[in-house]
């Protein structure tokens, strides 16, 4: 079963950034390259690499931010894209294991499966961007990871030179963060997914913010159809579902991450700030053998566990640091959103400066108040905060 492609755009040299990301900022690239299948991005990769010059990977644009000045390189763009069902004997009875090229609609995949029943996707229902860019942030939203039903992907490897298969254990995937972004060189060209096909496919709600906008208990089960459409609705409310007529979704998504902090750290926040546990290491067991014992080799002294780590909530602080929604410098045409203090958004007349001044201001603040540095969650390329 192969769903249809998606029909990419034309692009060419000297293309605006501001049209290709959606924060809308953002000078021209010196040189665009349109990649239609893995096998086009493999070729302009080996050779973008070859050539020793600035180059830059670029999905959907959700997750970037570039300078006025532009990109002095090539921009190679990820537009391949299709869906198709892998078969698995591993796979139980129930599930589906899916393969997705890079360049695909991350939300129109998301729908289909939706629509096909198929569930463990409807919860990151209107994240924008491409398939391609999911495993590198692992993507997630009201609690759901793409790290619970990822497979595996296939990797371009610029160290081996090669295409490889990698594992979801292999990429080593947490809040936001994967071996990927961590420095593993390559580029992603599809991923496989496994989803449950019931028939009456429903998920299990376990957010809280989504189980109150539907009347439910965390633990409930809800009608995936039913879950994916409250999740649009709840991001259309807090301006994170692209619309061409919203300014407030002119934005990066949220633009700082989440801060992980240690107990003690979060100890001298204040009482009501939101903080999560995000658990920590057991102590690592010893063993030793009776010989070892006998010939008289010292006990060795087991590694002590390490105090877990909490997350704290970026809007939370920022809010608490005195930026209420709307917020924007004089002249600036860069605000926070008027419906989410987590977002930064273009009010349609900013520049790539006026946003990276705002953030600088924001990171500024929140330390000053909290003494937490916020790490801003979009790529950015000639900007510094």
């Amino acid at each position: 079963m192969t769903l249809p492609d998606i029909v990419p755009e034309p692009i060419g040299d000297g293309a605006r950034l501001a049209d290709l990301t959606t924060m809308r900022v953002g000078g021209p690239a010196e040189h665009v390259i349109v990649a239609r299948s893995a096998e086009d991005l493999i070729r302009n990769a080996t050779e973008l690499w070859s050539a020793d010059e600035p180059w830059m990977l670029l999905g959907g644009g959700s997750n970037t931010i570039v300078a006025d000045e532009g990109f002095p390189g090539t921009v190679l763009l990820v537009r391949s894209s299709g869906i198709a069902r892998v078969e698995d004997p591993h796979a139980a009875p129930n599930q589906v294991r899916l393969r997705v090229q890079a360049g695909h609609n991350w939300d129109l995949l998301v729908a289909a499966c939706v629509d096909r029943g198929w569930a463990g996707l409807e919860a990151l229902s209107g994240i924008p961007g491409l398939v391609g860019a999911a495993p590198v942030q692992n993507i997630g939203a009201y609690g759901q990871e793409l790290s619970q039903v990822l497979h595996s992907i296939e990797f371009y490897d610029r160290a081996e030179g090669e295409v490889l298969r990698v594992s979801a254990d292999e990429l080593e995937l947490a809040y936001r963060d994967s071996a990927i972004k961590r420095g593993r060189e390559g580029v992603v060209l599809s991923i496989d997914l496994v989803l449950t096909e019931l028939s009456d496919p429903t998920s299990v709600v376990s957010y809280a913010q989504l189980a109150s906008a539907l009347g439910v208990a965390i633990g409930d089960r809800v009608p995936i159809l039913t879950v994916r459409n409250e999740v649009l609705r709840l991001r259309a409310s807090k301006g994170m579902l692209l619309d061409e007529s919203d300014n407030d979704s002119w934005s990066a998504g949220s633009f700082f991450t989440n801060p992980i902090v240690s107990q003690q750290f979060a100890r001298e926040l204040p009482a009501d700030a939101p903080r999560f546990s995000v658990g920590g290491a057991v102590a690592s067991p010893t063993v030793m053998s009776l010989e070892d014992l006998a010939a008289g080799i010292p006990m060795r002294v087991p590694k002590a566990a390490t105090e877990g780590k909490v997350k704290l909530s970026a809007a939370w602080l920022i809010e608490h640091a005195g930026f209420k929604r709307g917020f924007h410098l004089p002249g600036s045409g860069a605000a926070i959103s008027s419906k989410h203090t987590l977002a930064i958004t273009n009010r349609g007349f900013a520049s790539a400066a006026d946003v990276a001044e705002l953030a600088r201001f924001v990171v500024q603040r929140v330390q000053q108040e909290f003494g937490v540095i916020l790490a801003p969650e979009p790529n950015l390329y000639g900007l510094e905060l």
